[in-house]
């Protein structure tokens, strides 16, 4: 008899965890793409699971019907991906794509829907990017292999900006898991962390039983936005990627060739779509307490800005607000993190990480590596 480990996904931390979600099957997959003519009638094999935890995905390889095809194929609970909050990523992807972005394509079914629902679950079906996923398995805040990728990751990030313009849609609906950038562009931060939570019940309950947020938030959080407010209206909106690491990036030749998973775009600013990749990708979070200063990658943290800057110079204004905004690019993920472990997994364990998530990474950038980082980065800007 043949048993089959069970499928486990990435956590909060360095262990492998049993996923929020059921893992995808063949036929459920299979059922799924008889709604696609591109995908009717072959045979449906899962090549990969996916160890993200916060959804389910797969990798399939279909046989048959003239030729061998291959699909990326994502399932969302209704709780947190609605068929409309996903049609606003699909029609980001689609202006990307139009405007030569490496991105993949979003599939349509027979009747020209994005998303295919089924019960409480909603499905979407991509094309599989171009390049190999070298990351795919790497632990969130997990370093770069390689020095050059980090100037190859900062010189993609900006082409992607460049294709961005012109994008006008609003800022998203209120959903879980999403990085927008609106508590710190308010002039009033705690009164829009209110806003923010009347919008979000389970942010609200969490925060109710929290007391002491407005004292964190003013300790920590304020300091950094009195020094990014002067230039907040300098600053251009635009809708960004919003989840920029290594693992949604596929490479070729020692190069970006694709960008994937957007699933947490939304309108913010384009440096704050530079803050979030230094913070993803220069910072081992979850390893600070076991590495120290080692955890923290200076040299990662200036060839993302050096190749960002190959490709699209920042403007004074940007150039002065990428340190205000590193210690608070995270706020809105952090709420919306929140939103999803408070109000639709009910991981009193996880909201409580998400909570310190919020609070704990901003801190450290007001203690000695935190500061010698921000301090390595102006010294980037200024050159």
């Amino acid at each position: 008899m043949t048993v089959t480990a069970p499928h486990l996904v990435h956590g909060m931390g360095t262990e492998e965890v049993a996923p929020d979600w059921p893992a995808l099957t063949a036929e459920e997959v299979a059922a799924v793409l008889r709604a696609y003519p591109e995908a009717s009638g072959r045979d449906v094999r899962l090549a990969w699971l996916s160890p993200r935890p916060l959804s389910a995905a797969a990798l399939v390889s279909c046989g048959g019907g003239g030729g061998a095809a291959e699909f990326f194929v994502k399932r969302h609970h209704a709780s947190v991906r609605t068929a409309a909050s996903l049609r606003e990523e699909h029609r980001f992807l689609r202006h990307l794509k139009s405007r030569g972005a490496p991105v993949v394509h979003v599939l349509a079914d027979g009747d020209g829907r994005t998303v295919v629902q089924r019960d409480v679950w909603n499905y979407e079906v991509h094309t599989v990017g171009v390049g190999h996923d070298l990351y795919r398995d790497a632990i969130s805040w997990s370093p770069f292999a390689q020095p050059d990728h980090a100037y190859a990751a900062g010189e993609a990030l900006a082409r992607l900006h460049q294709a961005a313009a012109g994008f006008h849609a609003p800022h998203r609906e209120p959903a879980p898991l999403i990085a927008g950038f609106s508590v710190f562009a308010a002039a009033d931060p705690l009164a829009a962390v209110e806003a923010y939570a009347a919008e979000r019940p389970a942010v609200a309950a969490e925060l109710d039983g929290r007391p002491g947020w407005r004292e964190d938030l003013t300790r920590w959080h304020l300091p950094f936005h009195q020094r990014l407010r002067p230039w907040l209206a300098d600053l251009e909106s635009s809708w960004v990627h919003g989840d920029f690491h290594a693992s949604n990036l596929l490479w070729r030749d020692g190069r970006v060739s694709s960008v994937i998973d957007f699933s947490l775009c939304d309108r913010a600013y384009a440096v704050h779509d530079l803050a979030t990749a230094i913070e993803r990708n220069a910072v081992e979070w979850i390893e600070l307490d076991a590495k120290g200063a080692a955890a923290v990658h200076l040299d990662t943290a200036r060839a993302l800005i050096a190749g960002y800057r190959h490709v699209r110079e920042l403007s004074p204004a940007e150039r002065a607000a990428l340190p205000e905004l590193l210690p608070l690019c995270h706020v809105d993920y952090a709420l919306s993190e929140i939103d999803y472990f408070h109000g639709v997994t009910g991981s009193a364990s996880n909201t409580e990480l998400a909570y310190r998530y919020l609070v704990d990474h901003t801190a450290w950038f007001a203690g000695p590596d935190g500061s010698a980082l921000l301090a390595t980065i102006r010294e980037e800007l200024a050159r």
